[in-house]
């Protein structure tokens, strides 16, 4: 109840929020990114900075994973330190990370999400899963320098974000994870509520802009499956569906405008660096595929991959209240190798 209060709390505060993104923007990404995690760690008591902190070239960096970890006796199996351990002062610190990482929109979208547990919680009563929005977890990998290599993480049950900084230059931002289950609140004081709206609606409505043609080029049999967690490069072989090569010019924009609504979650400079690969690789280069029904209710996928990315959304799940297709996974990642892997 503690966190939860305090994540009403930082919702109240969007205005100020957002007067406080205006005045970021000149400071690049990697600096905010810096000065957030080592305030934090300065924040915490000794055992919890433990927790929090890790040699930049362990393992765990690597070992990233959606779903809410836990183990038989239902106790957290994530690394890191987590949210319901802080007081007030450090939570804000670690959200004061998140905030260097994201925009506006994007910081909006995560506490969001982790706001969900809460209805998770109501849905399912003492189900199998642990729901509580205490379970997300900060852990800072190396020494936040302006120099030299470290990176963050912030991740629990849907959201997985996952950042490398290097010479005081962010070098990747993948993966990235947002999901939402509900995706839509049926009921209660948020129904209605919508986190992700834009990457559901906008898959749609590209694809349903294609001709007949185009359609069955971009239209697979089966499902979209996720590329695994814990992989720090997505296994997602050749690039299927329709190329922005045999797309009109107003379909190509609408194609941006998909991809656009994943990299400006990210904090501007870093999401328009995405964008400018994009741009650089070439958008006749990028694949559309979509599966499944464009009506509510109905389960559907989608994949976008160029050279440089891959985009995957699935809606194919029910919620926990057992309405069809209302459950949400969408990701950006490198193709050639996550957590500043991929050759340079």
């Amino acid at each position: 109840m503690k966190l939860m209060r305090f994540l009403l709390a930082v919702t109240a505060l969007a205005v100020v929020v957002g007067i406080a993104y205006v005045n970021q923007t000149t400071e690049p990404a990697a600096a905010k990114m810096a000065a957030a995690a080592q305030k934090f760690l300065d924040s915490l008591e000794p055992e919890l900075k433990t927790k929090a902190s890790y040699k930049f070239d362990d393992a765990e960096r690597t070992n990233w994973h959606f779903v809410p970890r836990q183990d038989a006796a239902k106790k957290f199996t994530r690394k890191g330190v987590r949210f319901e351990e802080l007081s007030d002062k450090q939570k804000a610190a670690g959200l004061d990370i998140l905030k260097a990482g994201t925009s506006q929109d994007g910081y909006t979208k995560a506490t969001t999400i982790m706001s969900l547990e809460n209805i998770l919680l109501e849905l399912e009563k003492n189900g199998a899963m642990v729901r509580n929005q205490g379970w997300y977890f900060v852990t800072v990998f190396g020494e936040p320098s302006k120099t030299g290599k470290w990176g963050w993480r912030l991740e629990g049950h849907h959201l997985s974000l996952n950042f490398t900084m290097d010479g005081g230059r962010v070098i990747s931002s993948t993966p990235v994870f947002f999901g939402a289950n509900p995706a839509t609140v049926k009921d209660g004081d948020k129904k209605g509520q919508r986190t992700l709206a834009e990457v559901d609606d906008q898959g749609i409505e590209l694809y349903k802009s294609f001709d007949k043609d185009q359609q069955a080029v971009a239209l697979l049999k089966e499902h979209i499956k996720e590329t695994p967690e814990e992989k720090d490069k997505p296994e997602v072989g050749d690039p299927v569906g329709l190329p922005g090569s045999k797309m009109t010019e107003k379909q190509k924009a609408a194609l941006m405008k998909l991809l656009e609504t994943y990299t400006t979650r990210l904090s501007e400079d870093v999401g328009q660096e995405e964008i400018r690969l994009v741009k650089e690789a070439g958008l006749d280069k990028v694949y559309f595929a979509f599966t499944g029904g464009t009506e509510a209710g109905q389960p559907h996928t989608y994949k976008v991959q160029g050279p440089t990315f891959v985009v995957e959304f699935l809606n194919v799940q029910a919620d926990s209240a057992k309405n069809p297709a209302n459950h949400i996974h969408s990701s950006w990642r490198n193709v050639k190798g996550d957590f500043g892997l991929a050759p340079r």
